[in-house]
Parts: structure tokens; C-alpha cells; sequence
């Protein structure tokens, strides 16, 4: 089933920087039949634990993450970049490989005691689940684990969001 998704992945060379071979999913999001079905593998393994909310950190995290609480029956929360959200915002700092970045999430968006779901495209190196890990901790949410499209299993992001539970469609 994986290899209908995969055969709808494209290889783009030395983007965003040469060496780099970035695996571009918009021929996957353009095709009704892939989208549909990696919408619902994403979403199958949570079912039985009926998440309250679905978090999607921007961009591509809003994309699933509307189409996965929508087939699990729960609300979506973004996470942002500062700046990007209009009410009172909590924020989390994290380490990246080449200096630090930013992720808030309104401070009413999860109720303490709530189950939630991450759902991303991707996660290499689990910097940003683990700092969306971070904000739901820190509003007194549980987190039910992360799911995600495409796993880059040799930069150990899942490693690094121990213990949270990680699916993955695709492994590369």
C-alpha cells in the first residue's frame, strides 16, 4: 500500500542546498486517490485512543493535520512561527543544526487533562515535534504520540522524541 504514496514522492536534487535531496510531496497532495489513502494510514493507529485534538506545526504539518482531525472527529490547533498568531501565545526555543528557531501556540488551545495527536509531512532530526511535544506538556496536554508521512530514519529524530511514539509511512 506504502508504495502507491512513495511512487507519488518526488526526488528533487540539491534543494534547498546542494548534497540535499529533498523529497517533494506536492505531486502526492495533488492526487485525490494518495492524498485520501495517506490521510487515513496517518490517522488509523490513534483511532482507539480517540485524541481530543490534532496539532499541526506550520506549513505542511496544517495540511494532514486538518485532513487527520477531520477523519479522527477532533479540533486542530496550529503551532506557529512567532508572530503568526493573533491571541496570548506560549512559545517553546529548540536547537537546530545551524542556530535556534521558535514554535507558539495560543495559551487556550489545549485544556489541561486533553489527549493530542502531532501530526507533521515529516521528521528528520524531531526538532520540531519535540518542541510541539514541549507546548502541549507545558498547557497541561497528554501527548499521544507523533505521525507523520515520511520518516528520515538515519537523523534520529525519533531517537530524540523518546518516549513518544512515532508512525511513519514512509521510511527513507
Amino acid at each position: 500500500m506504502h508504495e502507491a504514496l512513495t511512487r507519488l514522492i518526488r526526488d528533487v536534487p540539491d534543494f534547498p542546498k546542494p548534497g540535499i535531496v529533498f523529497k517533494d510531496i506536492t505531486p502526492l497532495l495533488a492526487d485525490p486517490g494518495g492524498l485520501s489513502l495517506a490521510v487515513e494510514l496517518m490517522a488509523n493507529p490513534w483511532r482507539d485512543q480517540r485524541p481530543d485534538l490534532v496539532i499541526g506545526a506550520e506549513s505542511r504539518g496544517f495540511i494532514f493535520g486538518t485532513a487527520a482531525a477531520q477523519a479522527l472527529s477532533c479540533g486542530f490547533v496550529p503551532v506557529r512561527k512567532p508572530g503568526k498568531l493573533p491571541g496570548a501565545t506560549t512559545s517553546v526555543r529548540y536547537e537546530l543544526e545551524y542556530g535556534t528557531d521558535e514554535l507558539q501556540i495560543h495559551t487556550d488551545a489545549i485544556r489541561p487533562g486533553q489527549k493530542v495527536l502531532l501530526v507533521d509531512d515529516l521528521i528528520a532530526t524531531g526538532g520540531t515535534a519535540k518542541a510541539a511535544c514541549e507546548l502541549v506538556t507545558k498547557l497541561g496536554g497528554e501527548v499521544l504520540g507523533l505521525t507523520v508521512l515520511i520518516e528520515l530514519e538515519g537523523l534520529g529524530g525519533r531517537a530524540r522524541l523518546d518516549p513518544v511514539g512515532v508512525e511513519s509511512l514512509i521510511r527513507y
